[in-house]
């Protein structure tokens, strides 16, 4: 019996692991925490049959974490998101410009002209006007490591849903300024 727990504990936690270190979203992290939360209380289960309080009490304060990580992540953060996503799709159909949630920017797939070419770190942004210099958008690499980095002008991309698109080929961004990790431009 305990062996099988144990395999059951292993198996959740390294899938949690995975879901949850992967930042694929609100959702894929809150269910991260939901296979956590059976990983702990397998855990918990197999300290009690093998007499061992360590583990017991550690899985009972992992369950309380992970309980919390599926309330922030699949309850407040997904609700937030969902929010966004309808405002954005609103003003899509209202007069004026449409709106986009200035999260994605930390996310999005960026599109050129044949396909994707990379995904969004994040923005910079000017401190009075709100307005967007520029993003930077990685390509390449696998979990971050071998990527490369290269600014994109704001106003060469606009948002397609929940895409950024760039009128460029896929030639074209290759050319762009690359952007050191710990050193970004400041215009």
């Amino acid at each position: 019996m305990d062996n099988l727990v144990s395999w059951i504990a292993t198996i959740a936690t390294i899938i949690a692991a995975c879901m949850t270190a992967s930042n694929l979203g609100s959702r894929i992290t809150g269910y991260g925490f939901a296979i956590f939360t059976i990983g702990s209380v397998a855990w918990f289960t197999l300290g009690m049959i093998t007499n061992q309080p360590a583990l017991v009490w550690t899985n009972v304060v992992m369950t309380i974490l992970n309980l919390f990580g599926i309330w922030r992540w699949l309850g407040r953060q997904a609700k937030v998101e969902d929010g966004a996503k309808v405002a954005a799709q609103a003003s899509e159909e209202s007069p004026g410009e449409a709106l986009f949630p200035v999260s994605m920017l930390s996310r999005a797939p960026v599109r050129g002209r044949e396909g994707e070419v990379g995904t969004c770190v994040d923005a910079m942004a000017g401190c009075t006007s709100g307005r967007i210099a520029y993003v930077v958008v990685a390509q390449g690499g696998v979990a971050g490591v071998g990527e490369t980095l290269r600014k994109l002008p704001w106003s060469a991309a606009h948002f397609e849903g929940d895409r950024l698109a760039g009128q460029m080929s896929v030639q074209n961004f290759e050319q762009l300024e690359l952007v050191q990790r710990d050193q970004w431009p400041d215009r």
